[in-house]
């Protein structure tokens, strides 16, 4: 009682529902007229309706005679859509501008929400609306007058051409069967403008009279707004809750939501993109940019993600293209489809496509002519191709579109290693598909712009390094001979050359980065030297103790550098790491002096790093050498600590889950430890795969 003292009722209205007018009831709305200055006094000439698709065209009469009409301007108007001859089809019949058109649109697809109600002697009658028009000017005679125009042009163009016959010349006729159409091609029809337009052009007008608002007429259909039955003795009270009232009133919109046009399925936002995983990222990123340097692509990413989860992903999609990444062929042609223009397999498709990537590998330039004779395929198909990658220009053909990242060739030799390999297949096959003879494979030196960065393969790098190291070594190995001779001591030659080998088998997907397994890098190899320990002495011998100082200073600085990014390394990984690093140095550099396994090692420990001694299973197939770890004990972080509990945890078993590090890490470090905190030292230390997680380079595949 004291809620309702509190919001009183002060009076009781009767609502009826009438239904007179339920299927009939139209609210027109005029958005770009004010309140105040209504149609009501306006001459209305003609009315017409379409009722399925609830389309109102009426025809409102303009005074001529106001001071504020321009009459030269609606003479003029009038004389561009009739023409100077007027007749029955004449939209002005004055041969002035004298009306206006005013055509619907639909405010509201759903109307279920709206009524039009009447209050009348303590009664309220509600009767739901048809639809929902917004009445707006129409302007269709101006698109009479311009075809008016172009009859006018036309006419007067053939009047001025020869009259003498001419002989139709014979034109050869291209015949294409159209395929079954699929559910996304019929949706995409449905929603073009074309077919609504002649959807809309079926229905025939139904013509209307209108009647003024204080016509008698009028004040009769007026009187249908109000309920016809008012007998309260028959109607039962509503018995609802307020829920249930309250839901009945506003129903949940279902039909709008049904009604919504299917959105393109190559739109993506970036939030639902980055709510999918990261090979699925990629994959739809690059189908839709087609052409990315690795720098742009990790911009796109969210922020955390590493660069070599990155670099695994792409390297499925995508190509090397001089230093930049392009979607694969087969990526942008799945199997199911065809070409539009010429309904070539997409093999086809793939096979034209991959040329004209390789050929980007080869220049800078490819003209579309030269692809289309090789290819075999049409003009729009070989375009298509073009446009994917690069851009037209004027008397020189089609260049590339994105400049050649020499960055990422001198920070990911190794990938551009294997993507030369990859590219060497690829090549292989498009000489026996295309028939390729010496001409189309090497590239003509006259269409190599010298502006633009020369593209070197990294095969071809690799053997120029070979011929310099062995040229290096002859040099050395003249000199060791002459000075034996000199000091009378016969021995026999104490090295012999030997080749660095490359692995070159196609790579599993957990070894998408590494492109060679430089088992060791001084186990009988020094820079490409086969060497005995005498001869390791003697070489080490023709350097000074100033420049042996150099070399642990410089072997010092490599591995400070490489553990305060990886944190966790075997020897292998580090003698992998420390070739790569000896790949990008100048020729003569100190540190081709040779680097044995036991230096290398000691560096490590006198760097702050400590030597983890990880159970391997029985099973491994790793060496003794291969099984040493060694990890950056101290940093100088906030997180020293926590890393180094978690390294002694693996101790005890080489893989461990999550749970059980966590569960260890809190007993020692309490409730302190949060979920951040632990996820990066995992990160630091740690890979996972299969749910379990190993210290980095110890997993066995």
């Amino acid at each position: 009682m004291e809620n309702e003292d509190d919001d009183p009722i002060i009076q009781e209205i009767d609502v009826f529902l009438a239904k007179s007018l339920a299927e009939k009831l139209y609210l027109f709305q005029y958005p770009i007229r004010p309140l105040s200055m209504t149609y009501d006094r306006v001459t209305h000439l003609s009315a017409k309706i379409k009722p399925k698709q609830q389309k109102v065209e009426v025809d409102v009469a303009i005074n001529t005679v106001s001071p504020n009409y321009c009459r030269s301007k609606g003479e003029q108007i009038a004389l561009n859509v009739d023409g100077a001859c007027g007749d029955e089809t004449s939209t002005f019949s004055t041969k002035l501008m004298d009306k206006q058109t005013f055509s619907s649109i639909q405010a509201a697809s759903n109307t279920s929400r709206y009524a039009a109600a009447i209050f009348r002697k303590g009664e309220l009658h509600v009767t739901p609306l048809h639809g929902l028009l917004q009445m707006r000017p129409s302007f269709s005679y101006l698109d009479k007058a311009d075809t008016k125009h172009r009859e006018r042009e036309a006419a007067n163009e053939a009047g001025d051409s020869s009259q003498d016959e001419v002989e139709d010349d014979v034109k050869q006729v291209t015949v294409r069967f159209s395929r079954p159409e699929s559910e996304q091609a019929r949706q995409r029809r449905v929603q073009s403008y074309e077919f609504l337009q002649k959807k809309q052009a079926e229905e025939s007008w139904v013509h209307l009279h209108y009647y003024n608002i204080k016509d008698s007429r009028t004040e009769l259909e007026r009187q249908y707004l109000l309920c016809q039955n008012t007998n309260t003795s028959e109607n039962t009270e509503l018995m609802k809750s307020p829920s249930e009232y309250l839901e009945m009133l506003m129903p949940p919109c279902v039909e709008e939501e049904t009604e919504k046009p299917v959105s393109p399925s190559n739109v993506l936002s970036m939030a639902q993109l980055r709510t999918l995983p990261l090979g699925d990222q990629i994959k739809i990123l690059m189908k839709n940019v087609k052409v990315i340097p690795f720098a742009n692509l990790m911009g796109l990413m969210a922020a955390g993600t590493e660069s070599i989860a990155v670099m695994r992903c792409i390297q499925q999609v995508a190509m090397l293209v001089q230093g930049n990444w392009v979607v694969k062929s087969d990526v942008v042609y799945p199997k199911e489809s065809s070409s539009p223009h010429s309904g070539v397999s997409a093999e086809v498709l793939c096979r034209g496509r991959d040329f004209v990537m390789w050929k980007f590998t080869q220049d800078r330039w490819v003209v579309r002519k030269e692809v289309a004779t090789v290819t075999k395929l049409c003009q729009e198909d070989v375009k298509d191709f073009l446009e994917h990658m690069s851009v037209p220009r004027v008397n020189k053909g089609w260049e590339f579109m994105l400049p050649y990242d020499e960055d990422f060739v001198k920070k990911h030799p190794d990938v551009v290693q294997r993507q030369t390999m990859l590219w060497k297949g690829i090549q292989s096959k498009l000489e026996k598909v295309f028939s390729l003879s010496k001409e189309d494979i090497t590239p003509k030196k006259s269409e190599v712009s010298s502006a633009q960065p020369k593209v070197i393969p990294g095969d071809q790098l690799v053997n120029i390094a070979r011929k310099k190291a062995k040229e290096d070594h002859a040099q050395l190995e003249m000199n060791l001979k002459r000075k034996k001779e000199q000091s009378k001591l016969g021995s026999s030659s104490l090295t012999v050359l030997a080749d660095v080998h490359i692995k070159e088998e196609p790579l599993s997907d957990d070894e998408a980065m590494d492109t060679s397994t430089c088992e060791s890098i001084n186990n009988g190899l020094v820079n490409g030297i086969h060497m005995d320990e005498s001869s390791r002495d003697s070489v080490n011998g023709l350097i000074t103790k100033g420049e042996r100082e150099l070399v642990s200073q410089e072997l010092k600085e490599f591995v400070t550098a490489i553990f305060s990014k990886q944190y966790v390394l075997t020897m292998r990984e580090l003698k992998r790491l420390f070739n790569l690093h000896l790949a990008g140095l100048p020729p003569g550099h100190l540190l081709f002096s040779g680097i044995p396994d036991k230096m290398l090692q000691e560096t490590v420990l006198s760097a702050g790093c400590k030597q983890i001694l990880v159970p391997f299973p029985p099973q491994s197939t790793a060496t003794p050498d291969e099984q040493k770890v060694f990890a950056l004990w101290s940093c100088g972080d906030a997180f020293d600590k926590l890393r180094q509990a978690l390294l002694e945890l693996f101790s005890k078993g080489h893989r461990m889950r999550r749970n059980h590090i966590q569960t260890q890490l809190s007993q020692e470090f309490g409730d302190g430890l949060s979920k951040q905190q632990l996820d990066k030292v995992l990160k630091d230390c740690c890979v996972c795969y299969g749910g379990m997680w190993y210290l980095k380079g110890t997993v066995q595949s």
